[in-house]
């Protein structure tokens, strides 16, 4: 087919590559415009426009040229803007979204997942339509959640799968795709303020927190980055160390650190925190 290609980050990479090696005909991929990460440096491009012009293919920052590419269909995968009604009455468009629509529509739905302890998850290919993530489904597949899983696990998975979904069902003509049914909730985007652990939530809560990736608290009025904990039963006062000085306390059982990351330094085993910090049992996080 001859398609246009709309995605920005990391997790669109792959689908693309997939798609040009079927032997589509990828006529422009859209992006986000390039940024400077810092003052002073240079302007980077999106992970999807390197992509791309390794790929050979022609990359624009405007939606509006999909308009004269002269596609079948286009493909979007974490574009990261809605695209404009008079777009999609012209070109129309499939969208490929990480979660069991309509169950997380919205922006962080392998986050949001995560978050409410789902044991399963989907990929679903959609129609794109005005409205977010509302559109009929094509094709969906089913992955389960594993209790340990972080964020950027569970977000790789999704990518494979959706990779072989999405060649596979543009292998032919595209099915008529069957609306979304049941109740929606929405994936909110993750507010950092929502990544300070607060001790008073269960261990198992606070776990998941961890998994999403980002979460913190402070220890001796610094900034303490957790990035990977274990849940155990034993009871504890919410932010307080135990007598083992790993775990802490929380609203119901406790977390142990396992990796954590000090202000200005690199992440660190719990132990080699502990032998340059020399935490006590009694001491308060957060």
């Amino acid at each position: 087919m001859r398609l246009v290609y709309l995605g920005t980050p990391d997790v669109a990479v792959p689908p693309l590559r997939a798609l040009v090696a079927a032997g589509h005909d990828v006529a422009v991929v859209v992006t986000r415009a390039d940024r400077r990460r810092g003052r002073g440096s240079a302007a980077s491009a999106s992970p999807v426009k390197a992509a791309a012009l390794e790929l050979g293919l022609p990359v624009s920052h405007d939606v509006d040229d999909v308009l004269n590419a002269g596609a079948q269909l286009g493909v979007v995968v974490a574009f990261g803007r809605l695209i404009k009604p008079h777009v999609l009455a012209a070109v129309p468009m499939i969208n490929v979204h990480f979660s069991l629509l309509p169950r997380w529509r919205g922006a962080a739905p392998v986050e949001r997942a995560l978050l409410a302890g789902d044991e399963v998850t989907d990929v679903c290919v959609m129609a794109v339509d005005e409205t977010l993530d509302t559109g009929a489904v094509y094709a969906r597949r089913e992955v389960p959640i594993r209790p340990d899983a972080t964020a950027a696990d569970l977000r790789a998975e999704l990518v494979d799968v959706a990779t072989q979904l999405l060649v596979e069902l543009l292998a032919g003509p595209l099915p008529k795709p069957i609306p979304q049914v049941g109740e929606p909730t929405y994936a909110h985007k993750i507010d950092p303020a929502e990544l300070q652990l607060d001790w008073r939530q269960a261990a198992k809560e606070l776990d998941r927190w961890v998994r999403v990736g980002g979460a913190w608290t402070t220890f001796r009025g610094k900034r303490l980055k957790v990035h990977a904990a274990d849940v155990l039963p034993a009871a504890g006062e919410p932010g307080v160390l135990a007598g083992d000085a790993a775990a802490v306390g929380t609203g119901e059982g406790s977390l142990r650190l396992v990796t954590v990351q000090p202000e200005g330094k690199a992440p660190m085993t719990w132990r080699d925190f502990a032998n340059g910090a020399h935490p006590a049992a009694g001491e308060q996080l957060g």
